[in-house]
């Protein structure tokens, strides 16, 4: 076990080898965070004696240089723009070095494994990668890396490392939370991984099935202290649900909040649980929790069954009801255009934001996205989606599907032009929400809006998941 280790692949077996791997991990996109799923791989490949080049693409321009000079090279793949941005970068790579040994691992790797084995990539690995990226490293130093095309899907306990961030571009290069008066540097980090749910839309799901994973306490507060001393005055946590394990979850913070007294931070958390758990919303608020991201998708019970999301709109409008009274910021994410969509569900979605004095809580581009369809989705289960889903296209990592109501994919298209323009102006979130309203409302009037000109806690870097295209800024990275 190596320092920081817990448990997982013995590292004394990758020390059998006299060969140093010249490795490079590169990530395209990771919603503007520095990538935790470089830096922990990194760490316990540089612990082995590797040689490790950590690469975003996202904020640094691509390096033939660093192509060119690894024997190893490894693509982190979190989620479906990654992946898409990842695709022509692959394939340049391919062509420099012939002779290195192509990997891709994340969330997005193994559900789309047979395209990424098209077009070059060797290995690719999915649920737990850390242990199996050393495995892979060792292979490629005895020679055998270039063996034929293969997929592994681990869930076996990781033998985690401080991530090592060294080498990365610094936070202050990356989305910053505003706190309602000043923007913050923030950081990133991840208490957990995979999800105890199976909501039939979410990425997460055809890899996990159901599994949930934590990493130790002890790994997260020291990748949260290096972050402090690397200028982070907020920490994102990007687990799926920050209380699939409650428990976990409120050791750390409660910890984080006694060494750092100022840090904020920000968790993402299923309605169901904030309903259930709603006991420990105060222990938030009071150890300096700004904001809880909760993907609610739509307003529309039946939509919400569909999806199997495990809440209903009342559960939702109390979720709201019960932030208010306890002070806490509440950031809702909706997928506002799915098969079942119709024009006056949309209008009452605008309506419910805008009743419930969320419009200021509510990115715009939330009001735009359209349902994707990855391969593997727990929605091609629906024989309605089946009857209506092309089959999977590779180029764009999807399903294609497309609208009984061709008006409303042309809704769907205006107002993510409309968005990604507004933004451009530097239109406020107020000013963008009346702008989709006009657009999809004619000549109905706005409801009124509260607090116009008021700006709640938010990244600077909106999250979004599960939903295409890719919005304009992010698609010219």
């Amino acid at each position: 076990m190596g320092p920081g280790g817990f448990g997982g692949f013995d590292s004394a077996a990758s020390q059998a080898t006299t060969k140093i791997v010249r490795i490079l991990l590169l990530s395209t996109y990771e919603l503007g965070r520095q990538p935790f799923g470089l830096a922990s791989p990194a760490a316990s490949l540089r612990a082995d004696g590797h040689q490790v080049t950590c690469a975003d693409c996202a904020v640094d321009r691509f390096s033939p240089a660093a192509v060119r000079d690894a024997d190893l090279i490894a693509f982190y793949l979190p989620m479906h723009t990654a992946t898409r941005l990842a695709t022509p970068i692959i394939e340049t790579a391919r062509k420099i070095n012939q002779s290195a040994h192509l990997c891709c691992y994340g969330l997005y790797a193994p559900v789309n494994a047979a395209y990424l084995h098209s077009l070059g990539v060797g290995t690719v690995l999915g649920g737990e990668f850390e242990d199996e990226l050393r495995r892979l490293a060792l292979r490629v130093a005895s020679g055998e890396g270039s063996a034929s095309a293969e997929s592994l899907l681990s869930f076996e306990r990781v033998g985690f490392q401080v991530p090592d961030r060294s080498g990365l571009p610094s936070l202050s290069r990356y989305a910053t939370m505003f706190d309602g008066k000043t923007e913050r540097v923030t950081g990133y980090t991840e208490a957990s991984r995979g999800c105890k749910h199976l909501c039939r839309h979410c990425p997460v799901v055809p890899v996990y099935n159901g599994r949930f994973r934590v990493v130790p306490a002890d790994i997260v507060m020291a990748d949260v202290r290096q972050q402090v001393e690397a200028g982070a005055q907020h920490i994102t946590f990007g687990d799926p649900d920050f209380f699939n394990g409650p428990t976990h979850g409120m050791r750390i913070v409660e910890r984080m909040n006694r060494e750092f007294p100022t840090l904020t931070y920000d968790v993402t958390i299923k309605i169901e649980h904030l309903l259930k758990h709603r006991n420990l919303l105060s222990v938030l608020r009071r150890t300096g929790c700004l904001l809880v991201t909760t993907a609610v998708e739509s307003v529309d019970d039946e939509v919400l069954q569909k999806l199997d999301k495990g809440h209903t709109r009342a559960d939702f409008l109390e979720a709201v009801r019960v932030f208010r009274e306890e002070g806490l910021n509440l950031s809702p994410t909706f997928i506002p255009f799915t098969p079942w969509t119709t024009w006056e569900s949309y209008r009452e979605l605008l309506r419910t934001v805008a009743e419930l004095e969320l419009v200021h809580q509510v990115a715009p581009v939330q009001l735009a996205l359209r349902l994707l369809i990855p391969a593997g989705s727990r929605l091609l289960e629906l024989e309605e989606i089946r009857d209506l889903v092309d089959r999977f296209q590779p180029d764009a990592l999807a399903h294609k599907w497309r609208h009984r109501d061709p008006g409303m994919d042309d809704l769907a298209e205006r107002l993510l032009r409309l968005v990604n323009s507004e933004q451009k102006r530097g239109a406020s979130r107020a000013e963008c929400f009346a702008a989709i309203w006009a657009a999809a409302s004619g000549d109905e009037p706005a409801p009124a809006q509260q607090r116009k000109h008021y700006r709640a806690p938010q990244l600077s870097e909106p999250w979004y998941c599960c939903a295409e295209p890719m919005p304009e800024r992010v698609a010219k990275i």
